[in-house]
Order: structure tokens, then sequence, then C-alpha cells
């Protein structure tokens, strides 16, 4: 992880990209709000109509997928755990270990902007157990709890 200023309630895109090894089109944030190491943070996620998932789920009624809430949630997590803990993530990848309690309230659409309130719930590095809660206007879409893990990348 490049060298980001600590202490920062904001990272943006390029932050972010110093911080997870997603591209597009699989990053799913696009912004970090309100970070308060020991308590949470803000993904942003904007939902637009041009973005590939919709040429098939559905083409004719667009619904951002739970699965993709989910793992924007799990990127949001991710990316405030390795700030405000300053955990180096260079040549590492993080992995998805779990998910419990996914519930899916309302669909995301186009035009949305979700916002993905993260914390964490447990720490025993390399493991770390999360939850998170999107919103969209002022109302919960979903909600999960998650656990991930910092790995070294498989051997080709």
């Amino acid at each position: 992880m490049k060298v980001l200023t600590p202490g920062k309630d904001t990272l943006y895109l390029d932050e972010i990209k110093s911080i997870l090894p997603h591209r597009y089109p699989f990053l799913m944030i696009d912004r970090m709000v309100n970070i308060v190491p020991g308590e949470g943070a803000v993904g942003i996620k904007n939902i637009t109509a041009n973005e590939e998932v919709f040429q098939g789920h559905f083409p004719e009624e667009p619904v951002f997928p739970g699965v993709l809430i989910v793992e924007a949630m799990a990127q949001s997590a991710a990316t405030y755990a390795a700030y405000t803990e300053e955990v180096d993530t260079d040549n590492k990848i993080i992995l998805f270990m779990g998910v419990d309690k996914a519930k899916f309230r309302r669909p995301v659409v186009p035009g949305d902007q979700l916002e993905l309130h993260v914390k964490i719930n447990q720490k025993r590095p390399p493991v770390w157990r999360f939850s998170g809660v999107g919103i969209v206007a002022g109302k919960k879409v979903a909600e999960a709890e998650f656990s991930a893990m910092l790995a070294d990348p498989p051997s080709k």
C-alpha cells in the first residue's frame, strides 16, 4: 500500500486503488467517507445504467444484484480496515471467508447512490469479521455480516 495520509475522513478512487487489488469492472466502490478509526466508515457506490451487469440483470428492469452489494460492503470494509489499521496490502489478496445474516430489503437500481456503512466486529489478523448495512436515500436496502482474510496470492 502506498503511504496514505493518516487521519483522513475521506478516501478517493486513486487512494482506494492503492489499497485494494480490485479493478474495473469489479472495483465496487467509488469513495470512502466518514472514516472514524475504531467506529466505522461509509463506502459510496454510484449505481449507473451503463454498468455491464445490467445487460443481463435484468435488461428490461435493471436491479443491482444482492451478491454485488455484499461484495461492495466487503470492499468498503477491507479499505476501512487496511487504512485505519495501517495494514500493508501490497502483493496480497483479500479473500472472502463467509457471509452470514444477509438480507435484502429493497431493490437497488440505476441512479441510486448506495451507502455502505461498515464496521469491524472482530480482528485477529489475518482474519477479520465485519458487518455492513446498505442504504439508499435513507432507507436500508441490505445488511450482512462477513469475514475475510489477507493472504498471499496463489503461486502460478
